[in-house]
């Protein structure tokens, strides 16, 4: 018998659908131009006022990514062990908290994890991979992207889902939806 693909899947822009990633490369040259830190070090919102911002900046997810109805299956007939593994900072725990609950969450995925310690995200995102032995990880953030596949295990498929300001940017792995990922393991497990 083939054993399970254990996949780890990232929250806002993967799982949840968010319009506002679009934002991202827009963003990242604001940071480039203006705030000169290196895409590896990530802000993580210290004041209230910044934690509050960062709320209402995630609240841009807003639903279920088209495909995890699709995702909820491959767990069911048992072809993947999914895991879901975010960024988010432990000021967002309570949204979090709210979200997974929403997804039922807890039966879908091996293991529900956020990033309660505050580090950086791709770092964190990268002890959980090694942690846990995944597969495949999928991200739609293109800077963490770049970063795990700079320090990633041979055995590991990092797949990227984009969007359309940054799909001129060459990757092999590239999507443009949850739907379009479910497809691609779908064929990689040769339904």
């Amino acid at each position: 018998m083939k054993k399970e693909l254990k996949v780890g899947f990232d929250l806002d822009g993967v799982i949840l659908y968010n319009p506002a990633r679009v934002a991202r490369p827009i963003l990242a040259l604001f940071r480039k131009l203006f705030i000169h830190k290196p895409k590896s070090h990530f802000y993580i919102p210290q004041s209230s006022v910044e934690k509050l911002f960062w709320f209402l900046l995630h609240k841009t997810s807003f639903k279920p990514a088209y495909g995890y109805k699709r995702l909820i299956n491959l767990v069911k007939n048992k072809k993947i062990k999914a895991y879901l593994i975010t960024g988010r900072y432990s000021s967002l725990k309570s949204d979090f908290i709210d979200w997974t609950d929403k997804l039922d969450a807890k039966s879908v995925f091996t293991k529900v994890l956020y990033n309660k310690n505050n580090k950086q995200p791709h770092k964190f995102k990268e002890d959980m991979i090694k942690k846990y032995n995944l597969d495949v990880f999928v991200d739609d953030n293109w800077d963490i992207v770049q970063l795990l596949s700079e320090k990633k295990r041979k055995a590991l498929t990092i797949l990227w889902i984009t969007n359309f300001l940054d799909q001129t940017i060459l990757f092999p792995n590239k999507f443009r939806s949850l739907n379009q990922v479910i497809d691609y393991l779908e064929k990689k497990l040769k339904f």
